[in-house]
């Protein structure tokens, strides 16, 4: 059993950073996809970035490609989200979760383990 505590989240205005973090206990995270997803309001769950385990290869969704930017930390058991030039279509609650490898990373059905969500809200 793996768990997930994100950290990070906050107001900011538009155009500015945070970085969000996902400390994992409980498993063997060096083994694991991670992923994160974020939630607005009325909207459903989306997909923003993953990682994957072993070489570290990042994807990310189309509207963060050149804002955001994954990484982990594997002996601090620890994935990170830069997030930079914030907009305020960015505000959501972002999730951090594990996929099991060889699982389409894209989709919230391949992770396994969900962190309680933190909010990240941006003004304009």
């Amino acid at each position: 059993q793996v768990q997930l505590v994100e950290s990070g989240g906050g107001l900011v205005q538009a155009g500015g950073s945070l970085r969000l973090s996902c400390a994992a206990s409980g498993g063997t995270f060096s083994s694991y996809t991670m992923g994160w997803f974020r939630q607005a309001p009325g909207k459903e769950r989306e997909f923003v970035s993953a990682i994957t385990w072993g070489i570290d290869s990042t994807f990310y969704t189309n509207s963060v490609k050149g804002r955001f930017t994954i990484s982990r930390d594997n002996a601090k058991n620890t994935v990170y989200m830069q997030m930079n030039s914030l907009k305020p279509e960015d505000t959501a609650v972002y999730y951090c979760a594990a996929a099991i490898p060889g699982r389409n990373l894209w989709i919230g059905e391949s992770y396994a383990y969900w962190g309680q969500g933190t909010q990240v809200t941006v003004s304009s």
